[in-house]
This record gives C-alpha cells, sequence and structure tokens, in this order.
C-alpha cells in the first residue's frame, strides 16, 4: 500500500497500527507549516517539520536539505507509536505531496515499508467533510529503530562516476524553466546537471493533489523503463521524492535518490 484515500483513512483513523504524520510546510514562510497544523489537523496526526525533522543541518556541501540523522528522526517515530516494520505510517501535505513524499522515501529508505501517502491531501480531506481538529496527539511509546537502505541512495561522486554511463539515466525533477535555467528563484546557479532529463515533478498528480492513475503514472516513463538505473534529483532531494513515487506506482524500482540534488552539486 503506497497509497491511501480519504475514505480508507476515515476508517482507519482510530487504528493502534495506523499513524498519522501531517508533513505540511512552505518554503517561502517555513513557519507555515506548523501554524497550520496546529490550527487544524487530521484527529490523531502529529507533525513533522521539513526543516527540523525531515533534514539535518545545512553545511558546505550536502545541499539545502540534507537527510536527517536516522537514529533521531527513528526517535521522533517512536513517540509517535510507530513500531519498526509494524505501523503503518499515512503521510500528508498541502503541497501536491512535495513533503509527504518526503516522509515516504525517508522511512522506505530507513527499512520501514509500511507507509502510504493520502491521495489529495489535506485540502480535498477537508474539502470533501471529513473531520479535522486542533488537538495535538499525546506522545506514545513504540520501537522504531532504522535499517538504513544504502542501495537507495547517491551521492555526488556516485552521479558523477555513473551519469554518462549506458544505461543509466539521470532525472531532474524540477519544473522546465528551473531545468532549462530560464528562472532560478532558490539556488545560486541556473542550469542542470549535464546529461540529465526533464520530470516535472508536478506532473505526478492533477492540480487538485490527486495521484494520476497507476496507467498514467506508467505511460509517464515509457521511455525511460527499461534503463539499468534511474538517478532522481531536484533542487535539494525533497520533490525528486513524488517522482521516485510516481516511478514506484508505475513498477519501476530501480531508481536511487541524489539528495544533495542541485543544489549540493553546484557547491563544488
Amino acid at each position: 500500500m503506497k497509497v491511501v484515500s480519504q475514505l480508507w483513512l476515515s476508517e482507519h483513523l482510530q487504528k493502534s497500527e495506523v499513524v498519522i504524520v501531517d508533513c505540511r510546510f512552505s518554503l517561502a514562510d517555513p513557519q507555515l507549516g506548523k501554524q497550520q497544523y496546529e490550527a487544524a489537523h487530521i484527529p490523531g496526526a502529529y507533525y513533522l517539520d521539513l526543516n527540523e525533522d525531515l533534514s539535518s543541518f545545512l553545511q558546505k556541501h550536502g545541499g539545502r536539505h540534507p537527510l536527517p540523522n536516522p537514529l533521531e528522526l527513528g526517535q521522533k517515530l517512536s513517540t509517535m507509536g510507530v513500531n519498526f516494520q509494524k505501523t503503518l505510517v499515512v503521510a500528508y501535505d498541502d503541497s501536491r505531496l512535495a513533503f509527504a513524499s518526503r516522509l515516504w522515501w525517508l522511512l522506505r529508505y530507513f527499512g520501514h515499508e509500511q507507509v502510504a501517502v493520502l491521495n489529495g491531501g489535506f485540502s480535498q480531506w477537508q474539502n470533501a467533510g471529513y473531520p479535522v481538529t486542533n488537538i495535538i496527539p499525546q506522545p506514545q511509546t513504540a520501537n522504531f529503530l532504522p535499517q538504513v537502505k544504502q542501495e537507495m541512495l547517491a551521492d555526488i561522486t556516485y552521479v558523477r562516476t555513473r551519469k554518462d554511463t549506458s544505461g543509466v539515466i539521470l532525472v531532474d525533477s524540477r519544473e522546465n524553466e528551473r531545468y532549462l535555467g530560464i528562472k532560478e528563484p532558490i539556488d545560486k546557479i541556473a542550469g542542470h546537471i549535464d546529461g540529465a532529463i526533464n520530470y516535472p515533478w508536478q506532473e505526478v498528480t492533477d492540480t487538485s493533489g490527486y495521484l494520476l492513475s497507476i496507467s498514467e503514472q506508467c505511460q509517464r516513463w515509457e521511455n525511460i523503463k527499461s534503463a539499468e538505473e534511474i538517478i532522481v534529483y531536484c533542487g535539494s532531494g525533497v520533490t525528486a521524492c513524488v517522482n521516485l513515487l510516481s516511478l514506484e506506482l508505475a513498477g519501476i524500482r530501480n531508481a536511487k535518490l541524489y539528495a544533495g540534488s542541485w543544489s549540493d552539486w553546484i557547491s563544488y
């Protein structure tokens, strides 16, 4: 189970084996997501912040959102009641899965396959008339001890070595204007990694935040599905995870995340 519907989640709100995580965030206003969560969230949902929980500290290299320390995030997940390899985690956001997919990928990278995203996100949940609350759930006791799957990850050395190899496809997940270097609102240098092809992450969902059908996800990757290996990046390793989810939905499982992404690449 990689995706759950609003109906499914509404029927499992009270189940102890399901933990809901609110991942709402705004790159333009880093406090907004937490403020939105405190005002209203899906009943029982905990909150994880992109900067504070789903990333580690900025350094000279490693990109704008370096991966979090597995043990530290594992401890936070334990206090949310997530038992390793047992509890189903359902992640949601309000940004067409941009941040929920980051948690989805991280948990799988930590060896925890029991994770799904909420189709449509928070606004569509609310628009459909499902309940929201401002009650913050109490800390729980569980045991989440990550078992990192290093093979899911690529660093700059790996990308440099592999990107021009026959059978290896490098995918840039940013919107086309950033890929082409026409505009660059965040990073200091515009453009893309030489040899990369462009699959904008926003094409995984419709404008309402609902995932395109499985057949449409498959069609999207038709031209590169036979690649020996796919390496996916974006600006900082966050929205690339939406494409990694799309690849997984399409049945393509030989993809790695270049976590540092463009912001790491241009730091050298």
